[in-house]
């Protein structure tokens, strides 16, 4: 198990993985960390009131822009997933998140996003309610310590030979 979570958030859900998640090597497929953060996101929209709720009212919503997956530790069957989420910056049409998946309170891993919030077709700045629970959280989130994964940039690091 990797090292235990530090950072806590707005929890945002969890589940039991179930056995069709597992791969044959007996860990938890890549694809299916995507989608319990999905399942972190959705709990995130909906605190916020940019959810499903929000999207089906006014056919605007807010879309993934980009993001970025971390391993830390496996997962395999059965276990208990529980996801936190932390609101690192935000603007009127943007929010910068960061979600934390924990196992047997071990950190296992991480996913950083960038959403845009999208009316008409265009990014646009969120609706005044949203903007004001967003606003809330990002001031509550402020004096929480920066996870270490947060920032990451994939690359091969070279050594340097004098």
């Amino acid at each position: 198990m990797a090292e235990p979570a530090r950072v806590r958030g707005l929890s945002t859900g969890g589940r039991l993985v179930p056995p069709d998640w597992i791969d044959y090597n007996g860990h938890m497929m890549d694809a299916y960390y995507f989608m319990a953060f999905t399942e972190a996101t959705e709990a995130f929209l909906d605190h916020v009131g940019l959810g499903a709720a929000y999207q089906a009212q006014t056919g605007s919503g807010v879309y993934t822009a980009e993001s970025h997956l971390c391993f830390l530790d496996s997962v395999t069957d059965g276990a208990v997933l529980r996801y936190q989420t932390q609101l690192l910056a935000r603007d009127a049409r943007r929010m910068h998140v960061f979600h934390q998946m924990t196992w047997a309170g071990g950190l296992v891993a991480t996913c950083e996003l960038m959403f845009l919030h999208v009316s008409g077709g265009r990014v646009a700045p969120m609706p005044a309610g949203a903007a004001a629970l967003v606003s809330e959280l990002a001031a509550r989130h402020a004096a929480l310590p920066r996870p270490d994964q947060a920032g990451r940039q994939i690359a091969l690091r070279q050594k340097v030979t004098p």
